[in-house]
């Protein structure tokens, strides 16, 4: 009999250190790549899980060049410069649509902006097409700390860690690690 309590209190012991101990749930975020999910659920995106063209934040630079330079991508020409990857609309190469940013050998940053909206899928295309703050809100839900003032908005979503950049008609959309 007092073996059974013995089990008994160890295995909630042992339920609870899992439970309490096990990853945030962040982690458990739906996979969501840039240019193909159509995951519309904006608390179903972690940053960690993002992808631009097969990059994923924490990739050594060799991948990301060899996914975003080296290979070729339908419409998209691939610039490096400095610790950037840009890539650039080929219809209209006026400006970075898209890119990653290198720092220690590995990304640390995807960026994203109106000009990738063609190519962007899910929440985040609603997003780039966005006529407002108040409609980014609507789309993705209260940021967790932001500014708002003539020129613009920024719009914080650091737990998911991702921020949106807002400007008139350019919106710009950062990934980085969650804090």
């Amino acid at each position: 009999m007092e073996l059974k309590n013995h089990c008994a209190i160890w295995a909630v012991a042992w339920g609870l250190a899992g439970a309490l101990t096990g990853p945030p749930s962040a982690l458990y975020a739906e996979p969501y790549e840039l240019s193909k999910s159509d995951v519309m659920e904006p608390k179903a995106i972690a940053s960690v899980e993002v992808s631009l063209f097969g990059v994923k934040l924490g990739d050594s630079e060799a991948h990301a060049v060899e996914l975003l330079v080296n290979e070729k991508i339908a419409g998209v020409k691939a610039e490096q410069e400095s610790t950037f990857i840009f890539l650039l609309d080929q219809r209209k190469p006026t400006g970075p649509m898209a890119g990653v940013r290198i720092q220690d050998g590995k990304v640390d940053l995807i960026f994203i902006n109106n000009r990738f909206a063609y190519k962007a899928r899910g929440v985040f295309r609603n997003v780039l097409n966005s006529e407002s703050p108040d409609e980014i809100r609507k789309l993705l839900g209260k940021e967790e700390y932001g500014d708002e003032n003539v020129m613009g908005a920024v719009l914080a979503y650091d737990k998911q860690g991702f921020q949106v950049n807002y400007l008139g008609k350019d919106v710009n959309i950062e990934f980085a690690p969650p804090r």
